[in-house]
This record gives C-alpha cells, structure tokens and sequence, in this order.
C-alpha cells in the first residue's frame, strides 16, 4: 500500500495508546518498607499526572497515567507481611547470609517484588536464589547460580 493511503499519528497520539507495565502474576507481597515505598510513588505519579495536565503536555500526561494506573493497581493488590518473628527458617522478610563455594559471603534481606534491589541487599521473594532459600535453616546448602551456597545466618 502507498504511504498516501496511510495515517501519520499526530504529533502525540501514538502515546495516548501507551501500553500498561506489566503487573505481576505472583502475589503482591510487601514488607512495612514496601508499603511505604508503594504509597509515595503513588503520590509521585499523582503529582506527575496533575503537573503534566496543567502544562497540556501530553507525552509527560501519557507517562504519568500509565504509572498512576500501575502503582494504583500495585496498592490496591499489596499484602502487607509482618516482619518474621522466628529466625530458625527463611521466610519472607528474613534478612540471609550465605556462603558460596567460592568463598563470598552475601547478605540479602528477602522483600516483594517492588522493592527489591540486589546490589543493595534485598532479593525480590520470586528470585531464583530467594526462592531455593526459602524455609531453609542455618547450615542447609541451596543452589545459587552455578554453584552451591551454605545457608549460614539468618535474621
């Protein structure tokens, strides 16, 4: 077909149809932290819709939206876990140190999903290695990538 007999988005219009972030399929779980972290960036994309309304700027309106309706969605689905109160297994909100067959030690704090930032110590709790360290106690040894790791305190 010639490009004559096709459309050009107005300048715009293209991100009026911007596609949704992908939400979950696990469930929402979050430590007292996560919670709050969900409610600011609830703030903060509310304030980013309201700026981006009053300057008629429709990318930065388009952006805005597609994070008030996922951080939206993301408040509305969390479960607020209480902080484990046994330290003899890996729960959700243990804080692990293990250590691997090559000698490191590393200590991660396991969190939801959203929260959840590896180089500075939290696992999301659907990770791969937070999941091998669930229920686990001092001593057992897990895979964590290509190795194993001994699982040697948990708090």
């Amino acid at each position: 077909m010639s490009r004559a007999f096709t459309k050009e988005p107005d300048e715009g219009e293209a991100l009026e149809d911007l596609p949704d972030r992908p939400l979950s399929p696990h469930p929402n779980l979050v430590t007292a932290q996560g919670l709050a972290q969900i409610e600011a960036a609830v703030t903060a994309a509310h304030e980013a819709h309201a700026r981006a309304q009053a300057s008629g700027d429709r990318t930065a309106l388009a952006h805005a939206a597609r994070d008030l309706r996922y951080w939206t969605a993301r408040r509305s689905t969390a479960q607020s876990m209480p902080q484990p109160d046994r330290t003899d297994k890996v729960q959700f909100g243990s804080t692990v140190t293990i250590a691997r067959d090559d000698g490191r030690r590393q200590t991660w704090r396991i969190v939801g999903e959203d929260e959840a930032e590896p180089t500075q110590g939290t696992l999301s709790y659907v990770s791969p290695v937070a999941r091998a360290l669930m229920g686990k106690s001092v001593g057992d040894v897990v895979q964590a990538g290509p190795g194993d790791a001994e699982v040697v305190e948990i708090h």
